[in-house]
């Protein structure tokens, strides 16, 4: 028996990708795609790349025949959507949206979906908050240092993301003549993912206390997180190499690189790499992924592959486009 998915808000970015995924997943049938804006066309004269692959079309409708819903909705589109449509029991939810991922909003139900977390609260889920882009990569960098206890002076980050990350919605940062050959910096000290970040790093290690200087950018060019970050650490880095490795050993999207990394190893795939250095007394960590698969999508389907008890990477196996 497959499983059977229902996607909310599948004409957007996370909506297209999920449907790609989905569509390709050998494990899973989708019930309905639905989409306010779009009701009634034909996904692919939507989400063009998916012409030839699917003829379905999208719907106002809903169903509970269904063991898997996505909401690849806005920020704040997720609480409103199931307040106005309660979910039948036993059907598992995994968000994309931020409403659900820290504590304080999601209460005891969900589960912060970062698999090299939370892996086995993973599998023993109903409701899943899928962690955020700029979150993912940066806790990817972060994760071995606050398992030890080695954050023990402030964290500097600089990070940049593709155009995608901010979504479908036009804005006036988001034209292509704005974009195209210009970098900028944006909620500077103030991105809304350092939050998920602090409550991540306090998870590990209930001592965590430092602050995290993060100054994210955007990039121009659509896909992809580069985060680069330095914080003091005594670790040589044999030992950090060594530390990091033994992390994410198990870990099957997770990769420690000896060599520096760049974009085009990640983008197209559910992959993260991360690569660290020893500088003086700085340890200097360099983390990628795809903001729309591992930062989204791509970690969505990993998540329902760990609850339904699917290999890990099954649907996932996806190549970089390296050239």
């Amino acid at each position: 028996m497959k499983i059977k998915a229902g996607i909310i808000g599948g004409a957007g970015y996370t909506g297209g990708e999920m449907l790609r995924l989905l569509i390709n997943h050998p494990s899973v049938e989708i019930a309905f795609v639905h989409s306010n804006s779009n009701t009634g066309n034909l996904i692919s004269d939507v989400h063009t790349d998916l012409l030839g692959d699917t003829d379905l079309r999208f719907t106002g409708e809903l169903s509970d025949d269904i063991d898997v819903l996505f909401l690849c909705v806005g920020h704040g589109d997720a609480k409103k959507f199931l307040a106005a449509n309660p979910i039948a029991a036993g059907i598992k939810i995994i968000d994309l949206s931020q409403d659900f991922r820290l504590k304080a909003a999601a209460g005891q139900d969900w589960v912060y979906g970062l698999p090299e977390l939370n892996r086995e609260r993973i599998k023993k889920a109903n409701f899943i908050a899928n962690p955020g882009c700029f979150a993912t990569c940066i806790q990817l960098g972060l994760l071995p240092l606050a398992a030890k206890g080695l954050l023990k002076k402030e964290v500097h980050i600089n990070a940049t993301t593709g155009s995608t990350g901010a979504g479908q919605s036009l804005a006036a940062t988001s034209h292509f003549s704005w974009r195209n050959n210009n970098l900028s910096v944006y909620k500077a000290f103030e991105h809304q993912h350092l939050n998920e970040i602090g409550e991540t790093l306090v998870q590990l290690d209930a001592n965590f206390d430092e602050v995290l200087n993060f100054i994210p950018q955007r990039g121009d060019f659509t896909r992809g997180i580069l985060a680069a970050m330095y914080v003091e650490s005594d670790l040589t880095a044999e030992e950090a190499q060594t530390l990091y490795e033994e992390y994410y050993e198990g870990h099957p999207f997770t990769h420690v690189s000896k060599k520096n990394i760049d974009l085009k190893q990640v983008v197209n795939t559910n992959k993260g790499l991360v690569h660290v250095e020893k500088h003086g007394n700085k340890l200097f960590v360099v983390s990628i992924i795809d903001n729309l698969l591992k930062g989204a999508s791509g970690q969505a389907v990993q998540n329902m592959n760990l609850i339904f008890g699917l290999e890990e990477r099954q649907g996932l196996a996806l190549k970089a486009a390296g050239f």
